[in-house]
């Protein structure tokens, strides 16, 4: 009887430990999501299941071929029924001019011709192509058939069942590219899914954090953060200066009118935030998830009252994050793309509240983690001081700037000549800035740029301090290091490059010329970040800033104080959490003090006669030189005898320069992807060639 059914089988791999629904959710390459995928698919066509079915004749009688059409959509079916791969030629004339493009990657194929269409195919392998015309693709139709909910259900009813399908096929959609914080506006987003939910109420008000999945093609998926309110629109008619993207979509419950909310827009939401920290509340989601509040014990002692940070606000601007700003006294930074990890930022500003090395950050005054059952943490957001402050560093340049270009505009005839050749940053240095050009380039700024340096160095001291901590602990260089540098930089320096080219025919005449020019060093760029991989250097890595530039310093009318410290946000978290040289954070500052030149510059093009453009051009230069090299100055004075960087000076240049490239050209990528020229980088690379070949 014992041989009447299968053997058990014991191996740990396929047990349902390992086996499960909960952890196939939280894998977006699991079976789970593919029939969710497929399911989703069929049902957002209806060709499939709806019109006609046409059997398509081919050359191989291994493979099935055949188009299922449905009003304006035709989808091309190929199946591959052998265990090989196989390939086979359609007679797809009649859809001549059309473009086959892959339902579950949103990849094109070539158009289809008058002549047979090929395709190969693996083993058991299948296509679904829709086929879309050649002709540039129109708007998308909206619909106007408004959610609506049975009287009796609840508002959040909305996130299940068939109007949580509609509202992450169509209303979530149509809602993520007009918020600053999703990242992923220029990408094509494949499907959205509400993966988890957390229930939070106040008085009779219901909230519920959200939790979305945001598939794409060709790229990784992303988790955001979506926290939701529904109100009436009675309740809303009594509400003023709601912004536009406080509204998600509209809503009915019942014959209830109203409307889907992102919650930080209101006051009951904010204080709720501010609740789960103080009290550090333990709140249960569902699949057992938990959200937990954390507040700093020696800020608990000192806060103000509750009743000095309400009315609370949430703060303009393009961030990646949204601001909750408590009464002008404290700040919670809401993280809007979440990922599994340690957030560097609260990290950061734990570690120097504990060890008191460096005041000149916000004060870490608690968190929101949220975890799931697997041990997974996720930081929602950090509870930090509210810096009061006459803005940040980039705008105060900025108009510093303005004021120069006027200078310079009014007292062309007075000004000193030129020197024949710039000098390098080392150069100002060593010698710093010439009698006949401190009186130009000096003044408030130069004395903005010396405080900034130092500022910058006394932060990295901070950040590697700790001789115990392994996370903190400062590291050596090591050959093998230096060539994984190298490595990286290569592969930026090719694939920014490859995005250039591709981008060639859409830039000005003189841009064209100039990126041209670049391409054509493409090799000799290459040659000279190589040099990093020679003899060991004498350097050290420590935790950095990591996305350090002007707009993260805010100027207090009397000091610096830096923030920001998420670290480069394309990155994951483990990436931002390494350790890197300090002149990394400093190539960036650099980098942006000349990016603020070269912006004057450009916004003041257009007013100026050729000549006047040429004068602006020289000395905005010459300004960034002396400026960045002032800055530099004060930095290497802060960090002497720390070993974090190089005493030599060969090494030191050849240091900065790798990570000038590495910036510029970084920003030269970020400029392309959002369809901009990127003549600001450009022009940044052809300073740092010219410095290259004047040596």
């Amino acid at each position: 009887p014992q041989r009447l059914f299968m053997p058990v089988i014991i191996e740990a791999e396929y047990h349902y430990e390992a086996v499960n629904v909960e952890n196939q959710e939280h894998n977006p390459s699991s079976l789970l999501w593919w029939m969710r995928h497929t399911i989703a698919m069929r049902k957002r066509f209806k060709a499939f299941g709806c019109g006609s079915l046409e059997l398509l004749p081919s050359d191989n009688s291994k493979i099935l071929t055949f188009v299922r059409a449905f009003e304006e959509d035709k989808i091309l079916v190929v199946i591959n029924s052998s265990r090989f791969s196989q390939s086979v030629s359609i007679d797809l004339s009649r859809y001549q001019g059309m473009v086959p493009e892959e339902l579950f990657s949103g990849n094109k194929f070539p158009m289809i011709q008058e002549s047979r269409y090929h395709v190969t195919m693996g083993p058991y392998d299948y296509f679904w192509f829709l086929l879309r015309s050649s002709e540039p693709p129109v708007e998308p139709r909206t619909e106007s058939r408004k959610l609506k909910l049975r009287k009796g259900e609840s508002w959040w009813d909305v996130l299940t069942g068939k109007t949580g399908e509609r509202l992450c096929g169509f209303d979530i959609p149509q809602y993520l590219p007009r918020v600053c914080w999703f990242l992923g506006k220029e990408r094509v987003i494949r499907q959205i899914a509400i993966i988890n939910d957390c229930p939070l109420k106040l008085d009779a008000q219901q909230f519920r954090l959200t939790f979305i999945l945001v598939t794409y093609t060709g790229h990784d998926p992303e988790i955001y953060l979506l926290p939701m309110a529904w109100f009436s629109n009675e309740q809303l008619k009594a509400m003023t200066n709601l912004p536009p993207l406080a509204m998600i979509t509209d809503l009915s419950v019942g014959d209830v009118e109203g409307v889907l909310c992102d919650a930080v827009y209101f006051e009951e939401f904010r204080r709720l935030l501010f609740m789960l920290m103080s009290d550090r509340m333990k709140v249960p989601a569902a699949h057992g998830f938990e959200l937990t509040g954390a507040r700093a014990g020696e800020v608990t002692k000192s806060a103000p009252p509750v009743t000095e940070l309400f009315p609370s606000r949430v703060a303009t601007g393009e961030q990646n994050n949204t601001s909750i700003i408590y009464g002008e006294r404290l700040l919670f930074k809401l993280y809007r793309r979440l990922q599994a990890g340690i957030n560097p930022e609260p990290e950061i500003l734990k570690f120097l509240a504990e060890t008191g090395n460096f005041r000149n950050v916000p004060t870490y005054s608690g968190e929101i983690v949220y975890h799931d059952v697997g041990g997974n943490l996720f930081d929602i957001g950090v509870l930090q001081t509210f810096i009061s402050s006459h803005g940040d560093a980039w705008n105060n340049t900025l108009t510093i700037l303005t004021q120069f270009v006027e200078h310079l505009l009014s007292h062309k005839k007075e000004l000193p000549k030129l020197p024949n050749r710039l000098p390098t940053l080392l150069d100002v240095v060593a010698n710093g800035i010439p009698d006949q050009f401190r009186d130009l380039v000096s003044g408030l700024h130069l004395e903005m740029a010396l405080l900034l340096g130092q500022r910058t160095g006394e932060m990295h001291l901070a950040l590697a301090c700790s001789s115990t901590e392994s996370s903190w602990r400062m590291e050596e260089f090591s050959s093998l290091y230096q060539r994984s540098v190298f490595q990286s930089l290569r592969a930026l320096v090719q694939k920014t490059f490859q995005l250039l080219t591709v981008n060639l025919p859409l830039l000005s005449d003189q841009t064209r010329l100039r990126a041209q020019q670049i391409l054509d060093a493409e090799e000799e760029i290459i040659s000279i970040l190589h040099k990093i991989t020679g003899p060991r250097l004498s350097a050290m890595k420590c935790r950095i800033h990591g996305d350090f530039h002007l707009c993260q310093a805010l100027f207090t009318g009397k000091d610096f104080i830096f923030i920001d410290f998420e670290g480069e946000p394309t990155y994951s978290l483990s990436g931002r959490r390494l350790k890197h040289s300090p002149l990394l954070d400093v190539a960036g500052m650099i980098r942006s003090i000349h990016y603020a030149a070269m912006t004057t510059l450009i916004h003041h093009t257009a007013a100026a006669t050729p000549d006047e453009v040429q004068l602006l051009d020289q000395w905005l230069e010459v300004w960034s030189v002396y400026t960045s090299g002032s800055y530099l100055k004060a930095y290497l004075s802060a960090v002497e005898g720390s070993g974090l960087i190089p005493e030599e000076r060969g090494e030191l240049a050849l240091m900065l320069r790798c990570y000038l490239f590495q910036k510029v050209i970084s920003e030269l990528g970020h400029e392309l992807i959002r369809h901009n020229s990127g003549d600001v980088s450009l022009r940044g690379i052809e300073m740092l060639l010219r410095e290259c070949r004047a040596e």
